[in-house]
Protein backbone atom coordinates (compact mmCIF):
# COMPACT_ATOMS: atom_id res chain seq x y z
CA UNK A 1 0.00 0.00 0.00
CA UNK A 2 1.40 3.78 -0.90
CA UNK A 3 1.29 6.46 1.19
CA UNK A 4 1.35 9.14 -1.61
CA UNK A 5 -1.21 11.57 -0.36
CA UNK A 6 -2.04 14.42 -3.05
CA UNK A 7 -3.94 17.59 -1.70
CA UNK A 8 -6.38 19.23 -4.48
CA UNK A 9 -7.16 22.53 -3.48
CA UNK A 10 -8.55 26.08 -4.56
CA UNK A 11 -5.56 27.46 -5.28
CA UNK A 12 -7.66 30.88 -6.75
CA UNK A 13 -8.98 31.19 -2.84
CA UNK A 14 -6.87 33.79 -1.20
CA UNK A 15 -8.14 31.46 1.99
CA UNK A 16 -7.50 28.41 0.53
CA UNK A 17 -4.27 29.18 -0.45
CA UNK A 18 -3.34 30.47 2.24
CA UNK A 19 -4.48 27.25 4.52
CA UNK A 20 -2.60 24.98 2.16
CA UNK A 21 0.36 27.48 2.42
CA UNK A 22 1.04 26.64 6.02
CA UNK A 23 0.47 23.07 5.25
CA UNK A 24 3.40 23.34 2.54
CA UNK A 25 5.69 24.88 4.91
CA UNK A 26 4.85 22.24 7.46
CA UNK A 27 5.66 19.81 4.93
CA UNK A 28 9.27 20.97 3.97
CA UNK A 29 10.04 21.48 7.45
CA UNK A 30 9.30 17.82 8.07
CA UNK A 31 10.49 16.39 4.69
CA UNK A 32 7.14 14.87 4.71
CA UNK A 33 5.38 13.07 1.56
CA UNK A 34 2.64 15.34 0.43
CA UNK A 35 2.17 16.65 -3.31
CA UNK A 36 -0.11 19.78 -3.65
CA UNK A 37 -1.87 20.32 -7.04
CA UNK A 38 -3.90 23.92 -7.51
CA UNK A 39 -6.90 24.08 -9.76
CA UNK A 40 -5.16 26.24 -11.75
CA UNK A 41 -2.64 23.87 -12.91
CA UNK A 42 -5.19 21.84 -14.58
CA UNK A 43 -4.96 17.89 -14.92
CA UNK A 44 -8.31 17.42 -12.58
CA UNK A 45 -9.39 14.84 -14.58
CA UNK A 46 -6.62 12.24 -13.53
CA UNK A 47 -7.97 12.58 -10.30
CA UNK A 48 -11.42 12.44 -11.60
CA UNK A 49 -11.97 15.89 -10.55
CA UNK A 50 -13.68 19.04 -12.66
CA UNK A 51 -12.98 22.51 -11.95
CA UNK A 52 -15.71 22.74 -10.15
CA UNK A 53 -15.21 19.85 -7.60
CA UNK A 54 -11.83 21.51 -6.94
CA UNK A 55 -13.18 24.96 -6.58
CA UNK A 56 -16.23 23.44 -4.16
CA UNK A 57 -14.31 21.56 -1.71
CA UNK A 58 -11.11 20.28 -0.41
CA UNK A 59 -9.68 16.94 -1.85
CA UNK A 60 -7.02 14.15 -0.87
CA UNK A 61 -5.85 11.80 -3.20
CA UNK A 62 -4.70 8.50 -1.12
CA UNK A 63 -3.85 5.19 -2.63
CA UNK A 64 -6.00 5.90 -5.49
CA UNK A 65 -8.85 6.88 -3.82
CA UNK A 66 -10.44 10.73 -3.60
CA UNK A 67 -11.51 11.98 -0.35
CA UNK A 68 -12.89 15.39 0.32
CA UNK A 69 -13.99 17.45 3.08
CA UNK A 70 -13.50 17.00 7.19
CA UNK A 71 -11.78 13.61 6.09
CA UNK A 72 -9.63 15.11 3.51
CA UNK A 73 -8.25 17.52 5.88
CA UNK A 74 -8.26 14.60 8.66
CA UNK A 75 -5.86 12.85 5.97
CA UNK A 76 -3.49 16.06 6.24
CA UNK A 77 -3.35 16.77 9.67
CA UNK A 78 -2.95 12.99 10.80
CA UNK A 79 0.61 13.42 8.49
CA UNK A 80 1.62 16.89 9.96
CA UNK A 81 3.04 15.86 13.43
CA UNK A 82 1.32 19.64 14.42
CA UNK A 83 -1.76 18.79 13.52
CA UNK A 84 -1.66 14.83 14.56
CA UNK A 85 -3.95 15.81 17.10
CA UNK A 86 -6.28 17.81 14.80
CA UNK A 87 -7.00 14.53 13.20
CA UNK A 88 -7.64 12.69 16.01
CA UNK A 89 -10.19 15.27 17.41
CA UNK A 90 -12.07 15.78 14.54
CA UNK A 91 -12.63 11.67 14.05
CA UNK A 92 -14.14 11.52 17.15
CA UNK A 93 -17.69 10.17 17.28
CA UNK A 94 -19.27 13.46 19.01
CA UNK A 95 -16.85 16.01 16.75
CA UNK A 96 -17.01 14.63 13.40
CA UNK A 97 -20.82 14.99 12.75
CA UNK A 98 -20.26 18.31 13.98
CA UNK A 99 -17.50 19.82 12.14
CA UNK A 100 -18.89 17.85 8.38
CA UNK A 101 -21.88 19.84 9.21
CA UNK A 102 -20.37 23.06 9.49
CA UNK A 103 -17.95 22.28 6.29
CA UNK A 104 -20.44 20.74 4.58
CA UNK A 105 -23.23 23.49 5.01
CA UNK A 106 -21.07 27.02 5.95
CA UNK A 107 -17.47 26.37 4.83
CA UNK A 108 -17.83 24.83 1.87
CA UNK A 109 -20.64 26.83 0.47
CA UNK A 110 -19.52 30.20 1.74
CA UNK A 111 -15.11 29.76 0.13
CA UNK A 112 -17.56 28.24 -2.95
CA UNK A 113 -19.70 31.48 -3.38
CA UNK A 114 -16.53 33.92 -2.73
CA UNK A 115 -15.28 31.80 -5.70
CA UNK A 116 -17.64 32.60 -7.76
CA UNK A 117 -17.75 36.15 -6.75
CA UNK A 118 -14.01 36.39 -7.56
CA UNK A 119 -14.52 34.90 -10.88
CA UNK A 120 -17.12 36.71 -12.11
CA UNK A 121 -15.07 40.15 -11.15
CA UNK A 122 -11.94 38.55 -12.74
CA UNK A 123 -9.99 37.99 -9.40
CA UNK A 124 -9.78 34.60 -9.27
CA UNK A 125 -5.77 34.20 -9.75
CA UNK A 126 -3.46 31.77 -8.37
CA UNK A 127 -2.12 32.66 -4.90
CA UNK A 128 -0.35 29.30 -3.81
Amino acid sequence: MSDDLTVIYNDTCPICAREVRGYKRMTRAQDLDIAYRGLSEGELDRFGLTRRDAARRFHVMKDGEVHDGVAAFALVWERIPRLRWLARAVRLPVVRPVAEALYDHVAAPALFALHRRRERLGKAVRRG
